[in-house]
């Protein structure tokens, strides 16, 4: 890149941080910060409102547009899980994956888009596929990630499964063979998609924070059913799917080896550190699908709600990702502290990250009526659908606000990176809770 394209851009960052620690200002009081509030109060009756609840008006309308995407490609994939019912009931346990494998989307490509906002507020950010670079051995890192939880998810759906009441499913190779397949057909398009994001927010002053976990969830939640329904082809072939569960073991525990030997310092920090939080983020979502498999005929009845399960999660898990990369990329930057109690800034970020659960999740129920309508599914109505969907997620969202503050700050104190850490701990336990939730919904609700 020319020095001539390069000067505006760091100008360009040094802005958006200048904007963050301001409005952190206000939030404590400062002159500067108050300065910045000012005229964004003078220029609509709920100026002062929309600078309270969001680092920017324009962060905020991104943030809103991210979420509406998600809720646009999380309903048509909630279409293509109640389209494919016959295929769930053929493979008992087919289910329980779902909520794991599009988490683990989420989780591990959340986490590196996470990271990489953070270095392009921190003006360390370059383009480029080296290995021996900050962007290259994260992508090398998202990939080895890819393997190894793809493994993991599908010995962990074999054995808890029967714990929790489930006993007549598929066989552990499998399990295997579906979780890995979809995975790796599903994370090429994700990571594409997370370093064009990257790349593109440099280019158009988009703050990565308030885009990236709403869009790679959405990105994860269109292709990782396909990927996953593609992959069950491959169930019962006598000698190719235990084959192909056999490689794919030695294969994960191979790139750990690599990774280890590799001598590349930051690839393996985020290996060990996102490993055991992503295995205990798996076997929470799991334990999610597990919630849903027992519910299946209830969804195949009206299946218009079986339709709300991807967007739900999605929203909600969307929602808690976007408050953690932002505290993250605060904590980072020393515009807030890592204290017991929040902070004003952080308090504002949470309350922001509220005002947008009602629009969101009111529309996750207004489509998934629309679908149900447009598909000839069966509905509850579009009254219930969306007291279902926004219960479901206030109760969700209200536990992604606690786990993103607390997840982030406990990581930073510990002297690992919330980057890392604080979109698996939100997804993973909002997606468990999303799912209660929602079940709970549909039992004060009623579906009739």
């Amino acid at each position: 890149m020319a020095e001539g394209e390069a000067a505006p851009r760091r100008a360009l960052r040094r802005t958006g941080t200048q904007t963050w620690r301001a409005l952190a200002g206000a939030a404590r009081g400062r002159p500067a910060g108050r300065a910045l509030l000012r005229p964004v109060a003078r220029l609509h009756p709920f100026g002062f409102l929309r600078g309270l609840l969001g680092p920017d008006i324009t962060g905020a309308r991104q943030s809103l547009t991210a979420l509406a995407v998600s809720s646009l490609t999380a309903t048509a994939a909630g279409v293509l899980l109640a389209a494919v019912t016959g295929t769930l009931e053929r493979l008992p346990g087919l289910l329980v994956l779902v909520p794991a494998a599009i988490g683990m989307r989420g989780d591990i490509f959340g986490a590196l888009g996470s990271r990489l906002a953070t270095t392009i507020h921190a003006g360390t950010f370059r383009a480029t596929a080296r290995s021996d670079t900050i962007v290259g051995q994260n992508v090398i890192a998202a990939a080895v990630l890819t393997l190894v939880t793809a493994v993991a998810l599908g010995v962990m759906a074999k054995v808890l499964a029967p714990v929790f009441g489930l006993s007549d499913i598929i066989g552990v190779t499998d399990l295997i063979v579906v979780s890995v397949v979809g995975a790796q057909l599903a994370s090429i398009v994700v990571l594409v998609v997370t370093l064009g994001l990257a790349a593109s927010s440099t280019r158009r002053g988009w703050d990565l924070d308030n885009v990236s976990a709403p869009l790679i969830s959405a990105m994860g939640d269109v292709v990782t059913l396909p990927a996953l329904f593609l992959a069950s082809y491959l169930v019962g072939i006598t000698a190719l799917t235990p084959l192909i569960a056999i490689v794919s073991a030695i294969g994960a525990a191979a790139a750990m080896a690599w990774a280890w030997r590799s001598g590349l310092e930051q690839l393996w920090q985020i290996l060990r550190e996102s490993i055991p939080v992503l295995c205990v983020g798996g076997l929470v979502l799991i334990v999610a699908g597990v919630v849903i498999e027992h519910r299946l005929d209830d969804f195949i009845d009206k299946r218009a709600v079986l339709i709300l399960v991807p967007a739900c999660l999605a929203a909600a898990g969307a929602i808690g990702g976007i408050l953690s990369s932002r505290l993250s990329t605060k904590l980072h930057l020393g515009v807030i502290e890592p204290r017991a109690l929040p902070q004003r800034g952080a308090r504002l970020d949470i309350l922001f990250a509220f005002t947008l659960t009602v629009p969101v999740f009111v529309l996750n129920g207004v489509l998934a009526s629309a679908a149900a309508t447009v598909f000839s599914m069966s509905t509850p109505g579009v009254a219930r659908l969306v007291a279902i969907s926004l219960i479901g997620g206030m109760i969700a969202t209200a536990l992604a606000g606690v786990i993103a503050y607390y997840g982030t700050v406990v990581a930073t104190r510990i002297g690992v990176d919330p980057d890392t850490y604080g979109i698996p701990l939100v997804n993973s336990t909002v997606d468990l809770a999303g799912a209660a939730a929602l079940v709970l919904a549909v039992s004060w609700v009623g579906l009739s």
